[in-house]
């Protein structure tokens, strides 16, 4: 069955004062494009992280956050005073030699914004015990995540299931009116040349020329590839996830048979047919870059 690369994955662990929180978001895209944002501590765990998402979903654009949230009452963060205090004598020198306004009571509101003015109570280190629950609850994100996918995957299925279905269904509707087609063409050439009075022609060569034009206007090969093309969509969904790129060459061959039939349909129920299929093949191609 196929898979969707749109998904949606969260999870999350209480170790102590600390809430460790992960969340994934994918969508579709040519290949794997992953933004990570980690809180400071796990920055070390980048690659490992990496690696771990990388290889469960395989494509798409996916944005990965693995944050930290402390207990209400915990106390997380202190002012670095060596930081404030370099930061006003660099902006009072600053205000001095330009002539700048000083911010007055505001300068904390400017240097709080400042990098480094805050620090953490204590040294952030990462241990082995909080490093397992952080995996687990990375690990149970993705997983959520490839749920999520595997059931949009099948929602897909059923969407390009019925597509297909709609192409076949209007693949054997032509049948009646290429048959009819023919002879409305060797009727039509008659009259016109009965039109033509006074012309001696030879009938043998007419007969000719006649079969081999109905033959440059015959569809059925485009009929054969395409009912061969309809099928093969169908097994390649059902052979696992994985095939979105082979699944979007499989619906351009089938583009290039309807738009040959269309070149080759000179009646107009021909041709409205035609681009009933056509307009069933591109919801089927706008989907397919959906699927992993």
């Amino acid at each position: 069955m196929i898979d969707s690369m749109t998904g949606y994955g969260k999870s999350e662990a209480t170790l102590g004062s600390k809430k460790i929180i992960a969340e994934i978001k994918s969508l579709n895209s040519k290949a794997l494009d992953l933004n990570m944002r980690l809180a400071p501590v796990y920055r070390e765990k980048e690659m490992e992280l990496r690696g771990l998402v990388a290889a469960a979903v395989e494509r798409g654009k996916v944005d990965f956050s693995l944050w930290i949230e402390s207990a209400a009452g915990a106390h997380t963060a202190s002012i670095n005073p060596d930081a404030v205090a370099d930061y006003q004598r660099q902006i009072e020198a600053v205000c001095a030699q330009t002539g700048i306004a000083h911010p007055g009571t505001d300068i904390w509101n400017v240097i709080l914004r400042l990098p480094d003015t805050l620090k953490a109570a204590d040294d952030e280190v990462l241990t082995d015990d909080e490093w397992q629950v952080a995996r687990r609850v990375v690990e149970e994100a993705v997983a959520g995540l490839v749920a999520f996918r595997r059931q949009e995957g099948e929602a897909l299925y059923k969407k390009f299931k019925e597509k297909i279905d709609n192409i076949s269904a209007l693949l054997a509707a032509i049948e009646p009116f290429e048959q009819s087609r023919v002879e409305k063409i060797r009727q039509r050439l008659y009259d016109r040349l009965s039109e033509l009075k006074g012309v001696d022609y030879d009938k043998n060569r007419l007969e000719q020329e006649l079969i081999y034009y109905i033959e440059k206007l015959d569809i059925s090969e485009e009929k054969q590839r395409l009912a061969n093309h309809l099928k093969y969509f169908v097994d390649t969904m059902s052979v696992g996830h994985g095939q979105g790129k082979k699944l979007g060459f499989i619906a351009q061959e089938m583009g290039r048979e309807i738009n040959t039939t269309g070149s080759k349909s000179n009646q107009a129920e021909m041709q409205n047919i035609v681009v009933k299929m056509k307009d069933e093949l591109e919801q089927i191609k706008e989907q397919v870059l959906n699927v992993l």
